[in-house]
């Protein structure tokens, strides 16, 4: 007669792929107008990020840390919301809605990674922005090449090494159940399947946490000394005002459609319908992808005309 631990270190053994529950009881029409508009979603987020990446390269004139740093930020929107939208377009259109073990870690990887090296970038692009205007003669000596380089190195490294952790740690549990109540694959709710304590693996995910939330912090803090100093000259100001402001507007964007996220799956009242549940899981999958390079290209006049001109001369090779 098998003993409770022994059934669940059965169930934990012979599970081999998650059940997501976040579509169930939609209906057809919903599924396609959820479809339709998805897929515009992604398409927009594609070619606005699309637009941002080969503007900054093809011009060499926005060969510059703060557009490098731009240009990296719409690749990891790319990056991250890649290994969101392909497999929510296929769950869409079909009646079962699994996810093989290793495909679940693996978009848990993409997803949180693609956060945590948004926060990163966020935070070397206010360092830029700190240097530029509050040591301007020093910029050209601080900003090296060399160090741009490792900089985006370490903004991409960084993250992938929290979450790879947090992932492995994650994938050493035993699990008595498949069942996530979401549209993708989200750590916190694979955590909550454990037969076993979780406490360590709170603990270290609570750790990145506070060290993502740290690189708030250091923004914040970067930006007293900045408008103390953009109050002091005409040019500061709108130095200020063209590459702070939609820098703050992205990390503002950021920051809350993120915490949104996680205080409600930890806090979340289960009283709330699951269409309100889905939007608050997904929000930061869609709203920062879309908004950043638009904010960016709009205010940073330098890449606005960038990207005019370049569609004005293809324009002129067509005809």
């Amino acid at each position: 007669m098998p003993t409770e631990n022994s059934q669940k270190m059965i169930n934990a053994t012979i599970l081999s792929e998650f059940s997501l529950t976040g579509l169930n009881g939609t209906t057809t029409k919903e599924r396609v107008i959820l479809f339709s508009f998805s897929l515009l979603c992604y398409s927009v987020i594609l070619l606005v990020n699309g637009a941002l990446i080969v503007t900054i390269i093809l011009e060499e004139k926005l060969h510059e840390p703060m557009y490098i740093f731009l240009c990296n930020l719409c690749i990891n929107s790319i990056f991250g919301t890649t290994g969101f939208y392909p497999k929510f377009f296929f769950d869409l259109l079909s009646n079962t809605h699994v996810i093989s073990y290793t495909g679940c870690l693996l978009q848990v990887f993409v997803i949180y990674s693609y956060v945590a090296t948004d926060f990163s970038i966020l935070t070397l692009m206010a360092y830029d922005r700190y240097v530029a205007i509050c040591r301007p003669l020093e910029y050209h000596s601080v900003m090296t090449k060399h160090r741009i380089v490792l900089l985006v190195c370490f903004s991409r490294l960084v993250p992938f090494l929290c979450q790879g952790i947090v992932v492995i740690m994650t994938s050493k549990l035993e699990l008595c159940g498949s069942h996530i109540g979401k549209l993708y694959c989200e750590n916190w709710s694979i955590l909550k399947l454990s037969c076993s304590s979780i406490t360590t693996n709170s603990i270290v995910g609570f750790m990145v946490i506070l060290f993502y939330c740290g690189h708030d912090l250091f923004i914040m803090c970067s930006y007293v000394p900045l408008i103390k100093s953009a109050l002091k000259s005409r040019e500061g100001r709108r130095k200020f005002i063209q590459t702070c402001v939609p820098h703050f507007l992205c990390l503002l964007n950021v920051t809350v459609a993120l915490l949104f996220d996680l205080m409600y799956a930890r806090y979340g009242s289960s009283s709330i319908s699951q269409s309100v549940k889905n939007f608050m899981a997904i929000q930061f999958l869609v709203i920062p992808p879309v908004l950043n390079p638009i904010i960016y290209g709009l205010k940073l006049t330098q890449v606005r005309n960038s990207f005019l001109s370049l569609c004005t001369d293809n324009k002129q090779f067509f005809t």
